[in-house]
C-alpha cells in the first residue's frame, strides 16, 4: 500500500479520502474548499488551526470548516498515520441550518462524539477503500455527518415514529425490492421518496432496524441462496446480483449465511 493513498467512487464526486503513512510529512499553512475531518490512527501531531495550536493524539478526531487555515506538523521518532474525508459542501445543503452550524464548528471533538464519530469515519474509509456500494459508503458518511451534528449521537434511535415515515420507508423497501441488483444511490432513493437523504437514511434505520445498503446486501444473499440452489456458477450469480466481485460477494454471504457460497451449494 502506498505511504499517501487517495481512494474516490466515480458515483459520489463530493467525497474523496485520503490515508496517510508518512512520518515524514509536514503540512504548511493551508485550506480546504471542502469540509475536511480527519482521525489520527497513530502517533501525535501539532496542529495549528487559524491561530490556535492543538496537540492531537492517536484515536482522536479533527475537523475543518471550509477555507479555515491550518497546518499539520507529526511529532518526531512517532510512527505516524491518519486518514481524512473531504466532503464538498453542496452535498451538505441537505443539513438543516442548525446542523450545519453545529458541523462548522472547528478543532477537536469532545470525548463521547469522538468515540461515535470515529467508527463512523472508519466505517466510510474502509466502505471506500473495499469498493462497497455507492449506497454503501453515502450511508456511512451520512451517519458519520449524523454523529457530528448532535448533541447526543444515541439520541437517534429514540426518536418518535410518525405514521407518515412509514409509508416513507415502504416506498423505500418497494424500490429496493425491485431494484435489489442495481447500483443503487441515496440520490435515486431521494428522488424517489421525496426526503432528503439526512433524513432518509434515519428514518429507514429507525423502522428497519438496518441503513438501507444493508438491507439491500440481504436482498441479494436471499435471491443468491436460490440461484445456488441450480447448481449455477458462483461467479455469474455474484455479477448477477450485483457484486463487485467474487471474493466481495463470498464475504457478504458469509455474514449472513455462516458458509462461503461454495460450501452452501456442495450441501443441497
Amino acid at each position: 500500500m502506498p505511504a499517501v493513498a487517495f481512494h474516490r467512487n466515480d458515483s459520489l464526486p463530493f467525497l474523496e479520502a485520503k490515508r496517510c503513512m508518512r512520518s515524514d510529512l509536514v503540512y504548511q499553512k493551508h485550506f480546504h474548499e471542502e469540509y475536511s475531518i480527519g482521525l489520527i490512527d497513530e502517533g501525535e501531531t501539532n496542529a495549528w488551526c487559524d491561530g490556535t495550536l492543538l496537540q492531537v493524539e492517536a484515536g482522536r478526531l479533527i475537523s475543518f470548516p471550509p477555507m479555515m487555515m491550518h497546518a499539520c506538523q507529526p511529532l518526531t521518532d512517532m510512527e505516524w498515520q491518519y486518514k481524512m474525508l473531504y466532503i464538498n459542501t453542496e452535498w451538505l445543503q441537505g443539513l438543516k441550518q442548525r446542523e450545519l452550524d453545529q458541523l462548522y464548528i472547528p478543532y477537536l471533538l469532545e470525548d463521547g462524539k469522538n468515540k461515535a464519530c470515529r467508527l463512523q469515519i472508519n466505517r466510510t474509509v474502509d466502505a471506500l477503500i473495499s469498493k462497497g456500494t455507492p449506497l454503501e459508503i453515502e450511508t456511512a458518511l451520512i451517519e458519520l455527518v449524523q454523529a457530528l451534528v448532535s448533541q447526543n449521537p444515541s439520541d437517534l434511535e429514540h426518536e418518535p415514529h410518525g405514521r407518515q415515515d412509514q409509508k416513507y420507508v415502504n416506498i423505500i423497501k418497494e424500490y429496493l425490492h425491485e431494484h435489489f441488483d442495481e447500483n443503487v444511490t441515496l440520490e435515486k432513493l431521494e428522488n424517489e421518496v421525496g426526503i432528503s437523504r439526512f433524513h432518509l437514511v434515519r428514518l429507514f434505520k429507525k423502522w428497519s432496524h438496518l441503513p438501507p445498503h444493508a438491507y439491500q446486501i440481504l436482498l441479494r444473499i436471499n435471491h443468491a441462496k436460490l440461484e445456488l440452489t441450480k447448481q449455477r456458477p458462483i461467479s455469474e450469480i455474484a455479477a448477477e446480483v450485483g457484486f463487485y466481485d467474487q471474493s466481495h460477494f463470498s464475504r457478504a454471504f458469509v455474514k449472513i449465511v455462516g458458509a462461503t457460497p461454495q460450501k452452501y451449494a456442495l450441501s443441497i
